[in-house]
């Protein structure tokens, strides 16, 4: 088996085939005038309810990166990834065996146009193989597609209030991931011998393909995920103040969070596990108060008009956090190329409470990290890669500001702006939590939002 092209037998010329996408959408909105008392007093007089519900089957557009990451695929172009990790100062030396790759470059010129009807026998393959990290498209690929839905009800209380509570909820099909495509057999590279085969070194058990070729990295539209939130609106305005209040509890659920995550290759769907981006809890509340002006005129009036308070106040649950194992004790060989930045393998979990700690400040480790440990070698490890959550959020930035009136219709506003007004240490963000047990730092709060930064600003109006 080898290296096929769009155009030859049997391969498609379009990466992700349309076949029938039909996407179909509905929408509902309906407004109440119930006469029954216990009715009318729940959804009020006619026009002050609202209820809305809708669905819609939506495909995506295959990712245009899929293309063009094989554009180095040999012979008509190279992207040399090392079977293992590599020195630094020589990057064709086995860092941990000091064997040597050989060197790659610079690169045979191949004429161009070869074909199955017209092939090239002239290429020295030796110069490429083995071909590790090459990316290929399965044929059988075609488009993802998304489900959307929602149920809402919005209600009216009075002249200036307005409260929202929705069901909203979305489910993809047929994502595109990286899935290994030679991967080795683990009891095989056992019985070889650590000499023979190990990890990074798995050449000798890999059974799908020829000894040409190494990680086989297939791009494959075969993984699911799913999202499904409660989300509450309160939108308040009277006697110059406005407030607008929006509460979110949600989950999400995939089985990659992009190329850059390949998945299981024994079993896609142990790769399940909460995205990248789940956040279970998010509390935002903005306001903008108009300070009452005195109703005498003169200085004080001039001093005491135009002033105004404003701003942001955000509390949230953390990010999931990210746990790796690059050490390919698995010894599938999912080796990571720069398309895919990590392996498929995590740690092994004990089982027992992580004693999460939701405030590591003094560098108090925010996860007991020896729970977390390198799974035995052959082994992939029973850690999902992500199942729980880093620490969250408690932020408020606000604004004094005053505007003063010049002439006509020009102004000039005065601005004080604080952000992270209480100077609160923040530890939020995708990678505030080192998850790669490999690191020193395992188990630790790396990183946190800037502290109180404050500003003062003008603005002129004309």
């Amino acid at each position: 088996m080898g290296l096929v092209f769009p155009g030859d037998s049997g391969v498609p010329r379009s990466l992700a085939s349309a076949r029938n996408d039909f996407s179909p959408r509905f929408g509902l909105a309906y407004t109440p005038a119930f006469a029954a008392p216990a009715l009318r007093k729940l959804f009020g007089p006619a026009g002050q309810t609202s209820i809305r519900a809708g669905y819609g089957l939506f495909y995506t557009a295959y990712e245009g990166l899929s293309a063009g990451i094989m554009s180095a695929n040999p012979p008509y172009g190279y992207t040399y990834t090392s079977a293992a990790p590599p020195l630094f100062a020589q990057p064709f030396t086995v860092a941990a065996t000091g064997a040597d790759a050989g060197q790659r470059f610079p690169l045979q010129k191949v004429a161009y146009g070869a074909s199955r009807a017209n092939p090239n026998s002239t290429v020295d393959w030796s110069n490429f193989e083995p071909l590790v990290g090459i990316p290929a498209v399965d044929p059988h690929d075609v488009t993802p597609y998304a489900e959307h839905w929602m149920l809402s009800v919005e209600w009216q209380f009075g002249a200036g209030t307005l409260a929202n509570l929705s069901y909203i909820g979305a489910q993809s099909h047929h994502l595109l991931v990286l899935e290994e495509a030679n991967p080795a057999d683990p009891a095989l590279c056992l019985s070889l011998g650590s000499t023979v085969c190990g990890p990074f070194n798995e050449q000798a058990a890999r059974t799908q393909f020829s000894s040409a070729f190494g990680s086989v990295e297939l791009q494959r539209t075969i993984a699911n995920a799913n999202y499904n939130a409660l989300e509450a609106t309160l939108n308040h305005r009277t006697h110059g103040l406005e407030l607008l209040a929006s509460y979110t509890f949600s989950k999400s659920i995939d089985q990659s969070a992009g190329l850059p995550e390949p998945v299981n290759p024994v079993n896609p769907s142990l790769s399940r596990a909460l995205s990248s981006f789940d956040l279970r809890h998010n509390l935002v509340t903005s306001f903008h108060y108009q300070l009452p002006e005195p109703k005498t005129a003169g200085p004080l009036h001039a001093m005491a008009a135009g002033w105004a308070l404003s701003g942001i106040a955000r509390f949230t649950s953390g990010l999931s956090v990210t746990l790796l194992n690059n050490n390919d004790t698995s010894l599938l060989g999912t080796i990571p190329n720069g398309i895919n930045n990590n392996g498929v393998d995590t740690p092994e979990w004990s089982g027992k409470s992580l004693s999460i700690n939701r405030n590591p400040r003094g560098g108090v480790p925010f996860f007991d990290a020896t729970q977390l440990t390198l799974p035995a070698l052959g082994s992939m490890g029973n850690a999902r890669r992500r199942f729980f959550s880093g620490p969250g959020m408690e932020n408020l930035d606000a604004t004094l500001s005053k505007t003063i009136s010049i002439e006509g219709t020009r102004t000039l506003e005065v601005r004080a702006e604080a952000f992270n007004l209480v100077n609160h240490a923040q530890f939020f963000g995708a990678s505030t939590v080192q998850g790669n047990v490999s690191s020193s730092d395992f188990g630790q709060a790396v990183s946190a939002m800037p502290p109180r930064l404050m500003q003062l600003a003008l603005r002129y109006r004309f």
